[in-house]
């Protein structure tokens, strides 16, 4: 269960949209180059009763970011050297281990539903505790972190789309050179 893996071969109709691997990011440049979303085995399937649980209400996920390799992780940090919103590389990183997820709720025809902020926002809107939004924005980060927490993903408080899996802190960072292999 210590493997990464394709998230799609695990949740075939999940959305994935990996700003990362282009230039619709923060940095507005491309910060990894693959464009499969990686996450540990057992993080994956967590994730695939989070979307089973969503589906039964005629919603889904939307990925945006997984598995981040420690050198992607320094180049967030040249950016935004701010701990609340990117992790200190020195540190490790929680997307590194393949234990982290940044993801959003979405129609069955995969449009994002309303949020208090968009994706990488680094103001107080994106924060949990930030209450100024729509009801309707509030109710779906809400519903989002209730989904994710059954499963064993608890949030970042300042960032309403970044869930860890319970435990990360027990997985190593992974190099980008970490192959896949069958789990």
């Amino acid at each position: 269960m210590c493997c990464l893996v394709d998230v799609k071969n695990i949740i075939s109709n999940i959305y994935v949209d990996l700003r990362y691997a282009t230039e619709n990011n923060f940095t507005g440049r491309v910060i990894y180059d693959f464009q499969r979303c990686l996450l540990l085995k057992v993080a994956a399937l967590r994730l695939k009763k989070v979307q089973t649980d969503l589906e039964l209400m005629g919603l889904g996920l939307k990925i945006w970011d997984g598995y981040r390799p420690i050198e992607a992780q320094w180049r967030l940090w040249e950016v935004m050297p701010d701990s609340r919103y990117v992790s200190d590389p020195r540190k490790g990183g929680r997307h590194a281990r393949g234990t982290a997820v940044d993801v959003t709720l979405v129609a069955k025809n995969g449009v994002e539903l309303p949020m208090p902020s968009g994706f990488d926002d680094f103001s107080e809107r994106a924060h949990r505790c930030f209450q100024e939004a729509s009801s309707e924005a509030l109710a779906n980060r809400d519903l989002l972190s209730g989904a994710m927490e059954r499963y064993g993903f608890v949030g970042l408080s300042t960032e309403w789309w970044h869930f860890d899996m319970v435990g990360w802190e027990n997985y190593p960072v992974r190099p980008i050179s970490s192959p896949l292999r069958d789990c």
